[in-house]
């Protein structure tokens, strides 16, 4: 028989849900006051459609901007409302300066005050709907695991970080060396004749296998999971469920099958996809190379004060291929900063100056790189390009870690936006996770996911 299931919305499925009925609650508020009062700013009409649309797209646009779609943030109350404020704010401002995409500016400015105040009122009231309904604990999705005893920590916690809907209350020892019963946190574990009752009364909604030992899923085991396919339970594999949650690619359960994880993007060998991002790189490389010629005399004057040495700095990296290259920045540590060898950057390294913490919080000192996008060294997107000695270090002790060579190096990328410095070696794992997640999927979509996290990087203020 199949088991009635109980409502779960996906990380992917919720975030379509927040676009839609954010489009939704702010043209149905539009027009009923419209309708119902003498509201003459912004009229539906068949003749003028794309005011409406330009509307909406400035609201997904700046709503990425400043988080309104990162799911940890809907789901907190205050995060949601200063979200939502600036979105609003914003996108009233931009529209109201963009007369040739939206209606002329009416000559009672209290239509003005109006529209913003409906835009915010019909943006916050969804938003709160979503917080105390769908992001509430009634749409928990209760999982099962099949693993090894000593990875149920790991495993666990790799997920449940990422989605906190996404709940793991049992596991399955495959291990059938060792019979001993563990507990972690909530998790207990189920005895494998006992699988099949456990899934029916607990409501299970997916059974994730974790395990890579075959001989622990015994004959008894393998007939439960086959007749919990049959019933219509969902089965997955653990590194599936992982780079899906995580968007990340679980390098460190990778063995000697890894070109299962490897289907790399075609973009990375699409002509078309490489001429149109070659030519955006081009653009941004003047613009990001004018930008620094302007601000260059200001950090001249306040590196004489607080830096005291050169203004640029140049650096060995390794870029595509394995091809090294000299990158440029504005300096922002102490001369002879590494006199006693290299060492990981560290978010308090006291050997950043204080006009060089304010450089990389704003990402200023990043911007003579646009030089190398311009010479074809580095691309605006990718991974970033790191130091001779330690892409020699870490890739000894990490598999995988040169694949990030098969594309060009970005000013920004992927593990960038998604996580701090890599002040370590298990940090640089994480962050290899992230950068072969992003040579995997690479598409202009992704590209543009990247490119409104920066923004939002540079906005709040987040750079190291």
């Amino acid at each position: 028989m199949f088991t009635k299931k109980k409502i779960h919305f996906e990380i992917s499925e919720r975030k379509v849900l927040l676009h839609i009925f954010d489009a939704f609650f702010v043209l149905i508020t539009l027009y009923i006051l419209s309708q119902i009062s003498n509201f003459q700013y912004f009229k539906f009409s068949i003749e003028n459609y794309y005011w409406e649309v330009v509307l909406i797209s400035y609201i997904f646009i700046f709503g990425s901007i400043f988080e309104m779609y990162n799911l940890q943030v809907a789901s907190n109350q205050v995060q949601t409302t200063k979200s939502t404020v600036f979105t609003a704010t914003t996108t009233v401002f931009v529209y109201l300066l963009t007369p040739v995409l939206s209606p002329e500016l009416p000559k009672n400015r209290i239509a003005i005050v109006i529209f913003y105040f409906a835009i915010l009122f019909a943006l916050l009231s969804w938003r709160y709907l979503y917080f105390y309904f769908l992001a509430s604990h009634r749409f928990v999705q209760n999982v099962v695991l099949i693993c090894d005893k000593s990875q149920v920590e790991e495993l666990v916690l790799g997920l449940e970080n990422v989605d906190p809907h996404y709940k793991i209350i049992g596991y399955v020892n495959s291990d059938s060396v060792c019979e001993k019963e563990i507990d972690f946190h909530y998790v207990k574990e189920i005895k494998k004749e006992k699988l099949r009752s456990f899934v029916v009364s607990n409501d299970i909604a997916e059974i994730v296998i974790a395990s890579q030992n075959t001989d622990g899923i015994t004959a008894e085991l393998y007939q439960q999971l086959l007749h919990l396919l049959e019933s219509g339970n969902v089965i997955r594999e653990y590194t599936q469920v992982y780079e899906s949650k995580t968007q990340r690619i679980p390098v460190q359960y990778i063995a000697r099958d890894f070109y299962r994880f490897f289907p790399f993007s075609r973009s990375n060998n699409n002509r078309l996809y490489l001429l149109l991002v070659r030519f955006i790189e081009l653009i941004f490389s003047c613009l990001g190379l004018l930008i620094c010629f302007v601000i260059i005399p200001f950090l001249y004057i306040g590196n004489l004060i607080g830096n005291k040495g050169s203004l640029f700095y140049t650096q060995e990296r390794i870029g595509k291929n394995g091809i090294p290259f000299k990158i440029y920045k504005f300096r922002t540590m102490v001369e002879n900063s590494e006199a006693n060898g290299a060492t990981f950057a560290t978010s308090n390294d006291k050997r950043i100056t204080p006009l060089g913490k304010f450089m990389r919080k704003a990402r200023i000192d990043e911007l003579p790189q646009f030089f190398n996008v311009l010479i074809g060294d580095m691309a605006v997107i990718g991974p970033r390009p790191e130091r001779p000695f330690f892409v020699d270090e870490i890739a000894k002790i990490m598999p995988f870690y040169e694949t990030r060579h098969v594309v060009k190096p970005g000013l920004t990328g992927w593990a960038q936006v998604n996580y701090s410095y890599g002040e370590s070696i298990e940090e640089s794992l994480i962050k290899l996770q992230y950068d072969l997640y992003y040579i995997k999927h690479r598409s202009v979509f992704l590209d543009l996911s990247i490119t409104f996290k920066t923004i939002t990087t540079i906005v709040f203020y987040r750079g190291q």
